[in-house]
């Protein structure tokens, strides 16, 4: 079978982009919007990739020529997306531990306009053990703040060679916090002061939410292999992800930001905004609260992957009303847009080429529920005087989930319909459950832990009655007829 470099070919483009992080997300995400904007004509810029850290290597990125395959699988508008694009706007790849003085040329180039990075959310960290002298510095902060200032020696402090910098870690307000961390190593390294002028005038840092599941390299047994055939070419470095995808980007100076990386153009979903807050709660409160919300209740009710509760007569329901009638209401945005994501966030669970465990999605419930699940319940309440029936119900199976734990040789586990479950959290909510789980007033318990939520949900008018009740049907009729009874209480 051929390999891929035969199949592709190259338009000699300005590297307009330097990525930070070779991995999956990058490659299926910004990459392949970059491609599409660049075949449309609404950009003219390809890519260098630069390795971070020593781990790993580009080996097969050589072999390629840099070509690889992004395959989308899933639903749009209804119907079933399997769509497979070569991509072809990476220019070159570099380690930056091992071909250092390539990686810092790179920041000659008078064409450069834009820095992406996903180097973990732990990797936007100050480390003061990180000298300027080292080649690199260990963080990716470190690594930007060598090679910004290298641009800035380079052009003589050219207020025109500054750079937009679009870090896509999943930690909030991500690019507020790397510009602190490059602007503390500039301090901490005694670089001039002009330096940092040239940074806080020249350089935009700019926040992003990022939206698109990617699982990237095929791990199933021949499923690699089947790909191939399906292609017609080798590629070891396909990468799978969802059709959706969303990037917002958050700038003090929009029309800057977007005149130097017009993706919207090309009709891509590319959102610049001064004020990222409202998309940041439109994803966290309907797809992440959604999971949260049903998962614990639909697992204890036998259930086990997200794409069969949707096709569930009671599970989906269930959801919908979550979604639908009680989060949707308290998203500040034009409702048209909430009702759009909505959807698609419903089309996305139900996709039909990926496996998504309830189980895995239980991890570390307690934590999400209060990051997800309770801002929308405490603006329902606002808004219509009461509590919404399925939210509140959550609260509810997720306090049964966790108290059906028991030690055991397999950890903390519990006992659903099917068998055995393990129960993964943080020691002190294991702890909690371990000392009350029998207790008969645990419901109450677990609402006024103040340790768990930020305060003590008990003060919240009804909120213990309610929780109460759905608690006592929950243990009397089970998590399905609590699921079927909220929906029908929903919205009314």
């Amino acid at each position: 079978m051929t390999n891929i470099k035969d199949k592709a070919s190259r338009k000699k483009r300005p590297v307009k982009v330097i990525q930070f992080g070779e991995g999956n997300f990058l490659r299926a995400f910004a990459d392949y919007m970059i491609d599409i904007a660049n075949e449309s004509g609404a950009y003219d810029g390809n890519i260098a990739i630069v390795k971070p850290i020593e781990m790993g290597s580009l080996e097969m990125f050589c072999k390629q020529d840099c070509f690889y395959t992004v395959i989308l699988r899933g639903k749009e508008r209804g119907q079933t997306v399997n769509n497979s694009r070569i991509i072809t706007s990476v220019d070159r790849v570099v380690s930056a531990v091992e071909e250092y003085d390539e990686f810092m040329e790179l920041a000659h180039s008078d064409t450069l306009e834009t820095v992406i990075s996903n180097t973990t959310e732990a990797g936007i960290a100050f480390d003061p053990q990180d000298r300027f002298d080292m080649t690199p510095p260990s963080t990716y902060p470190g690594k930007l703040t060598k090679f910004l200032y290298e641009r800035y020696r380079h052009f003589g402090g050219d207020e025109k060679r500054g750079l937009m910098i679009l870090p896509v870690e999943l930690i909030e307000d991500n690019g507020k916090k790397l510009k602190k961390c490059v602007t503390d190593y500039a301090f901490h390294w005694k670089l001039p002061k002009e330096f940092t002028n040239w940074l806080e005038k020249s350089c935009l840092f700019c926040s992003t939410l990022v939206d698109r599941i990617v699982t990237g390299y095929p791990k199933g047994e021949g499923e690699a292999e089947k790909n191939c055939e399906d292609l017609g070419y080798e590629d070891s470095l396909i990468t799978i992800g969802e059709p959706f995808a969303l990037w917002v980007i958050e700038s003090d100076d929009i029309v800057r930001a977007e005149k130097m990386f017009d993706l919207p153009s090309a009709g891509l979903p590319v959102v610049f905004t001064d004020n990222m807050k409202p998309y940041r709660d439109r994803k966290v409160r309907i797809l992440n609260g959604a999971h949260t919300s049903f998962v614990p209740a639909a697992f204890l009710a036998g259930r086990d992957i997200v794409r069969e509760c949707m096709r569930d007569d009671i599970v989906r329901p269930f959801i919908d009303a979550c979604i639908y009638k009680e989060i949707v209401p308290t998203v500040n945005l034009p409702r048209e847009d909430v009702i759009k994501f909505a959807d698609s966030v419903c089309e996305r669970f139900d996709n039909p080429f990926i496996d998504h465990a309830l189980i895995s999605i239980c991890l570390n419930s307690v934590s999400k529920w209060r990051a997800r699940v309770l801002p929308s319940l405490i603006d329902y309440k606002k808004i219509y005087g009461k509590l919404p029936a399925c939210l509140t119900m959550s609260f509810a199976a997720l306090c049964e989930f966790y108290a059906r734990g028991e030690d055991s040789a397999n950890g903390f586990t519990g006992t659903r319909c099917s068998g055995e479950y393990k129960i993964i959290d943080d020691d002190k909510v294991i702890e909690f459950f371990k000392k009350h789980g029998k207790d008969d007033n645990l419901i109450i318990k677990f609402a006024e832990n103040s340790d768990f939520w930020g305060e003590d949900l008990t003060q919240i008018e009804g909120f213990a009655e309610e929780t109460g009740k759905w608690f006592e049907l929950i243990r009397k009729d089970g998590t399905e007829a609590a699921m079927k009874a909220a929906a029908e209480c929903a919205g009314k």
